[in-house]
């Protein structure tokens, strides 16, 4: 007996003695704080250096790699930017996926592309990484933009509400740990590409608050992000990468502790093209001293001659470190077992992208994208939705048909179906003759559209130039990263306008990034509809529409102009000056918020539930009651919009009108609905620059109900005592 509890005893103390040492940054028990200052007392210079890379890890305590991916429609980890080759399931490009004006759908995306990025994360082949670059909170205020592509949209409000949305479905709802990590584009005001490593974004605090940053702040403060990217250009002449509204503003007042990073190359911009700094080294100190924690950049040089000269203090390592461990810490990275963390995929769980869910999230997100901008009634039925009876041929026509292009972030989807592979598999078994041409060439599509009952022509533009330089686009009107578009022109309107004159039931299939001055086709054809490229399940998407088993629910997030010269000049940030639908004057082609649906929708009635409110009850929420009706024998959604106008209010700076809340909503054939939609008191705040605080105007307000901001029918008032 007594050699049996010995035996015992030795046994459990082998075992005490050979159990793996837990470092108090591992121990869960204690505060975040707490563990983050034991982990940066046991780093060496060295560790410290290395963790300023977008690695998170720390081989010698365990600390696993992570580092990070881009994820603006889907998880990238191959496509035309990358040097791997691995699919995912790859989406609408933002801009498509911002016109669904779908809060839920964004949110669902975004865990299912956290949920990929968990489960390579547990493969073996590829780097660990679980900082998702996305989403991007830029604001698309210029269509020339070339990166419009991944911006929501031009309206703060709406970008906002999709960035929360984005955030939080990646980082999920656990209250301790996040999936994947939001790490959010690019702070601030980044919407030019010529020039933009030098150039100087200027505007007022104002404008700062209430439209650039709004977005960013929205998707701390609410959606819960913890990482954003620094951008390139100047604000008010001091570069992103060092501006002191990072520890004024955005630490303070958002409560923002986590990883703040440069964009790529930034820090060597500091020297080579602002001039800012005189040497490498004082860049990567000024870098350093702002508190950015993150360089994409071959900063370990610089950074260390700026240490060992002086220039920054192992203290300054320290602070801007900290972000870095916090977000390290919420993805259980710090954790003694991650295999332990909820989120952890075991590395035999099957491949999200493989599942059905997948794929048919991704055909529901590109049907919901779709636009449609124009429907007129040919012989007294709209073209659309396609009727079928009677058409013996169908001509299909574009340079891009029979490919899915990815975009400079786009992802490498495991399968597409192209335009032309879902007209045909749709079509092709109840009799229809699919004729397809890339082009006009030799009259081709002239001759298949004079052969065809009805032609669809795919127009637009390449989402990445076809990449001949990186700083140059072949075509004026394309666009994309380092190149701004020199034109607002659809380049094959000509070719439309032959296709038409053969076959008056034409459609134009705009598929693009961006906006176009399409004023031609407009004016002359039948039927135009708009969405944007990359989705694996672009050709079903369409086609859904098409053929009316998707009713289109697709609403524009920009304003498209008549012309060019409707725009003010490229490098004038201030939005006053006539940008966006909020200061625009001008009559638009297409405005923000519309849309065209199957269904025949009307704003029947609204009433608001309290007529006035105190001008300091910033967290109380005035109710709209919007009484809607399906005048139509078709299920269809809405997208009910409310805007804010301010008749009493002396300040001439605010917007006439401006987006205060949406809901999309379903309605059967026939269906009458009440739908209350809600409106939060400090969402009617403006910024007050003497105080530099929000603040509510006293006198009426008036909230503009409709479907779009030129299509406002109702109108209910309250007052702010």
């Amino acid at each position: 007996m007594l050699r049996s509890i010995i035996l015992s005893m030795l046994a459990l103390l082998f075992l005490a003695a050979s159990a793996k040492k837990i470092e108090k940054f591992q121990d869960t028990s204690l505060s975040d704080e707490e563990r983050i200052d034991n982990l940066l007392s046991l780093l060496t210079l060295e560790e410290k250096i290395n963790l300023f890379s977008t690695n998170l890890g720390v081989p010698r305590l365990g600390i696993p790699d992570c580092g990070h991916f881009e994820g603006l429609h889907g998880l990238q980890i191959g496509g035309p930017a990358n040097t791997y080759s691995q699919p995912t399931t790859v989406h609408s490009q933002a801009y498509g996926l911002g016109e669904t004006w779908d809060v839920d759908l964004i949110e669902r995306i975004g865990e299912l592309t956290a949920d990929e990025m968990r489960w390579y994360f547990s493969q073996d082949s590829l780097p660990h990484n679980l900082v998702m670059r996305a989403p991007n909170a830029d604001l698309a205020r210029d269509p020339r933009w070339g990166r419009t592509e991944e911006s929501f949209g031009e309206d703060p409000f709406l970008t906002a509400a999709m960035t929360v949305a984005k955030v939080k479905g990646m980082q999920g709802n656990n209250p301790r740990y996040w999936k994947a990590a939001a790490l959010m584009k690019h702070f601030l005001a980044n919407s030019n590409e010529f020039g933009r490593d030098s150039t100087s974004s200027n505007f007022s605090e104002r404008l700062f608050h209430e439209y650039y940053s709004y977005p960013f702040m929205k998707g701390i403060t609410e959606g819960g992000s913890r990482a954003f990217m620094a951008a390139y250009n100047r604000w008010n002449g001091i570069p992103m990468a060092v501006h002191p509204v990072y520890d004024e503003v955005v630490r303070p007042d958002w409560d923002m502790d986590g990883i703040i990073c440069t964009d790529g190359g930034a820090m060597g911009m500091l020297f080579t093209a602002h001039h800012y700094v005189d040497s490498l080294p004082a860049a990567a100190a000024e870098v350093v001293k702002a508190g950015l924690g993150q360089f994409l950049d071959r900063y370990k040089e610089p950074l260390t001659i700026a240490i060992n000269t002086g220039l920054v203090t192992e203290a300054d390592l320290d602070k801007a470190l900290r972000g870095n461990l916090k977000v390290a810490l919420k993805l259980g990275l710090l954790d003694p077992d991650i295999t332990a963390t909820p989120y952890y995929v075991a590395k035999d769980a099957p491949a999200p992208w493989q599942q059905d869910y997948a794929k048919s999230l991704a055909r529901e997100a590109t049907a919901k994208s779709v636009v449609l901008l124009k429907n007129k009634p040919m012989d007294g039925n709209p073209l659309l939705p396609l009727k079928v009876d009677g058409i013996k041929k169908i001509g299909l026509i574009g340079e891009h048909v029979n490919e899915v292009i990815q975009d400079w972030y786009g992802g490498e989807p495991a399968y597409t179906v192209t335009i032309l592979d879902a007209f045909r598999q749709r079509f092709e078994p109840l009799g229809i003759e699919v004729m397809t041409v890339p082009d006009n060439r030799m009259s081709e599509a002239e001759r298949i559209a004079r052969e065809a009952d009805i032609v669809f022509v795919v127009s637009g533009n390449h989402p990445y130039g076809t990449k001949p330089d990186w700083f140059f686009c072949p075509v004026p009107s394309d666009g994309r990263e380092a190149v701004d578009r020199r034109s607002l022109n659809l380049p094959n309107e000509d070719m439309i306008r032959q296709i038409y004159k053969a076959n008056p039931n034409t459609v134009l299939v705009l598929q693009s990034s961006f906006p176009y001055t399409i004023n031609w086709s407009q004016e002359n054809l039948p039927a135009i509809l708009h969405f944007t490229h990359c989705s694996q399940e672009t050709g079903n998407g369409l086609v859904d529409i098409i053929t009316g088993d998707v009713n289109p629910s697709g609403r524009l997030t920009q304003t498209w102009v008549k012309d060019i010269t409707d725009l003010p000049d490229m490098m004038d940030y201030d939005i006053t000056n006539g940008r966006t639908y909020m200061y625009f004057e001008g009559e638009p082609l297409y405005p923000f918020g519309y849309g065209l649906s199957y269904s025949d929708f009307s704003y029947d009635k609204a009433d608001i539930k309290r007529k006035s409110v105190k001008n300091d009850a910033m967290d109380e929420v005035l109710t709209i009651d919007v009484t809607l009706s399906n005048n139509s024998e078709r299920d269809g959604e809405e997208v009910i919009q409310v805007y804010a106008s301010y008749p009493e209010s002396k300040d001439s700076l605010r917007p006439k009108k401006q987006l205060r809340a949406f809901k999309k909503v379903k309605l059967g054939a026939g269906e009458q609905k009440t739908v209350p939609v809600e409106v939060k008191v400090k969402d009617l705040s403006k910024w007050d620059e003497d105080n530099h605080n929000w603040t509510v105007e006293k006198g009426k307000v008036d909230f503009h109900i409709g479907s779009s901001s030129s299509n406002l029918p109702l109108t209910v008032s309250a007052t702010v005592k």
